[in-house]
């Protein structure tokens, strides 16, 4: 009798990343109407987050038992970690601001969506690091320059709190200020992570 050999199936490791992105970015879209002044957006952050965490134990277990990944699997491990880092800081975000009875205000706003958009393009680099013909470090850069924005914003917002002689509306401000900063370090990690793997496998 001919032997046949067999070897396990591929999973598809950058489409479960995707789809933890895909719900990241739906988190994010609710933060973002969050700070425009919808307080029940909020809701819709936690229950992102709840179902971004669920894809990332399943990208975990499967990279686990997978015999070929289309990535290195420590690329795909830390990748997956900067992506549940942008949805876990944004939740964050929110409870501060409801704990310290601080409302999101137009600076808020502003880098809330500068995020959500940053992480659309994170979401197209990391579909390009599935296609042999995509520039995946296209879609990263363009995240990196909407950080840079968002930093921008940050500045400037920083900037006029100096004018604010309620102490404890300056120090609620700033801490929500910071929180976004740290958005936009996460969505750079990612970034930059795509670029490194993208780099690394050719």
């Amino acid at each position: 009798m001919r032997r046949r050999w067999f070897l396990p199936e591929a999973p598809d490791l950058i489409g479960l990343l995707g789809r933890q992105l895909d719900v990241t970015i739906e988190g994010l879209d609710a933060f973002a109407a969050w700070a425009e002044g919808d307080p029940d957006a909020a809701l819709a952050v936690r229950d992102a987050e709840h179902h971004a965490d669920a894809i990332k134990r399943d990208l975990r277990a499967t990279l686990r038992t997978a015999f070929v990944t289309p990535l290195e699997p420590e690329d795909l491990f830390a990748l997956s970690g900067g992506i549940d880092r942008l949805i876990n800081q944004a939740k964050d975000l929110v409870r501060e601001a409801e704990v310290m009875a601080c409302p999101p205000d137009r600076a808020v706003a502003e880098m809330a969506q500068l995020v959500a958009d940053a992480a659309r393009q994170l979401a197209r680099a990391v579909a390009r690091l599935g296609d042999a013909d995509g520039d995946a470090a296209e879609a990263a850069d363009a995240a990196i320059k909407l950080d840079r924005g968002a930093e921008k914003v940050y500045r400037r917002a920083m900037g006029e709190l100096v004018e604010v002689e309620d102490l404890r509306a300056v120090m609620a401000r700033r801490e929500l200020y910071r929180r976004c900063s740290r958005l936009g370090d996460a969505v750079v990690d990612v970034a930059e992570r795509v670029i490194y793997a993208m780099v690394k496998d050719r």
